[in-house]
């Protein structure tokens, strides 16, 4: 994007939109906030019905009809995509990981609203705002849970068997929350109202920084996975037993970490483990087992499989077994809408991204999908110290505006 681009469309988007912008920001704000500074919304949670009640009102100020998909994801639609449809649809998340940022999620959100907004009264198609639930899997350890739902992509049985850090299932999470459970599920009619579906999202890394551009075009998703890994020991008192005969899967857990780095170094791409359970917990007490997740990420995907490889033969030789609880391919974004993208924009940059979206999972569901991103100028994310600059968000703004003009005309 140009300089010149940026700055009077930062600026047209600017006096019409900041107020707006800083008002629905700020209703957002406090909704989730954790002790830390940062957000715990998780699915199916007060916080989670409070940001659903959240977008009903934001659409229904601007006239919108709200519905929900059999996944429990949120529609706002201006525009019959039943009668006149498939539509165009923008939005993302709301929902954050344990004490998460401000922006990763409720920027594509309200920049959505704001977006439509600007469109003028006569559409050629219809257009929708989407809230997609449990994006970020922090509860029950399923990343893009409702778009997967909705697409058939995650089985409901699934689903639903899956626990949170207390026990409660999403069955359960469900019931309480006032849901049918047996109403989840994949959703084919949602589906087939979406033509074209734009994401707006915070980077999460220095792409844009180093590019010197409040906002940029994604190319592709990086192929990315989650495993648990169940290391089994021998509980026992920490005072009295002797280290040769001690069977401490901490030990074989600490192994695990070295290694996640030191194969992802060689294989060239990312691991972490960042999640662990150890029973029973105490300070003098060997464990009896250890239970730990692995995330693993790469351009290459043969490479992350690579490190798996590495990681189960360890495993395997402590006894204990590795089971992987999602994976997603390499998702390339429709190339045609990319470029489309980037152009109006005034050759925006375009990049490749190490994080999972639901617009990667709508891509795998074939519909033409895109992403923008809203430049994060210390590149840390999944933190309360997440940040973008008001000016980059209203650009980010003025580049959604944009592109859905460019799409609909």
């Amino acid at each position: 994007m140009t300089d010149g681009g940026d700055r009077s469309a930062a600026d047209a988007v600017g006096q019409q939109f900041t107020a707006a912008f800083r008002s629905m920001w700020s209703d957002l704000e406090p909704i989730g906030r954790s002790r830390s500074g940062g957000y715990r919304r998780f699915a199916w949670t007060p916080a989670d019905a409070t940001l659903r009640s959240w977008f009903v009102a934001e659409a229904e100020r601007r006239g919108m009809a709200v519905v929900e998909d059999r996944a429990g994801n949120q529609w706002a639609w201006r525009g019959d995509p039943d009668r006149d449809g498939p539509g165009v649809v923008v939005g993302s998340h709301l929902d954050s990981v344990p004490d998460g940022g401000a922006f990763d999620g409720p920027l594509g959100v309200v920049s959505a609203f704001l977006a439509v907004d600007a469109l003028s009264a006569e559409l050629a198609v219809p257009v929708g705002i989407v809230h997609f639930g449990d994006e970020e899997g922090a509860r029950f350890g399923v990343a893009c849970a409702g778009s997967r739902l909705l697409s058939g992509q995650l089985d409901p049985a699934q689903a639903l068997a899956c626990a949170d850090n207390d026990g409660v299932t999403l069955a359960e999470a469900l019931t309480r929350a006032g849901r049918n459970p047996q109403h989840l599920g994949a959703d084919e009619e949602a589906v087939r109202r979406v033509g074209t579906f734009v994401e707006l999202h915070i980077e999460q890394g220095r792409g844009l920084v180093e590019l010197d551009a409040p906002v940029g075009v994604a190319d592709n998703i990086w192929a990315h996975g989650r495993w648990r890994i169940d290391l089994p020991g021998e509980a026992n008192h920490a005072g009295t037993t002797r280290l040769e005969d001690r069977r401490d899967p901490m030990l074989a857990y600490a192994q695990s970490i070295l290694l996640a780095r030191a194969s992802a170094v060689r294989h060239g791409v990312v691991a972490t483990s960042a999640k662990v359970q150890v029973q029973p917990n105490g300070v003098n007490a060997i464990p009896s087992n250890v239970t730990s997740w692995l995330d693993a990420r790469g351009a290459d995907e043969r490479q992350v499989r690579a490190l798996v490889a590495d990681m189960t033969q360890l495993v395997d030789g402590h006894g204990g077994r590795i089971v992987n609880e999602s994976w997603t391919d390499r998702t390339a974004f429709d190339p045609v809408l990319r470029d489309r993208l980037s152009a109006a924009l005034g050759t925006a940059p375009v990049l490749a991204t190490g994080a999972g979206h639901d617009a990667g999972i709508m891509a795998a569901a074939g519909i033409s999908a895109a992403m923008l991103f809203v430049r994060n100028p210390s590149g840390i994310s999944h933190s309360p110290a997440e940040h973008a600059d008001e000016t980059d968000c209203l650009a980010g703004v003025a580049a959604l505006r944009m592109v859905l003009a460019d799409v609909l005309g």
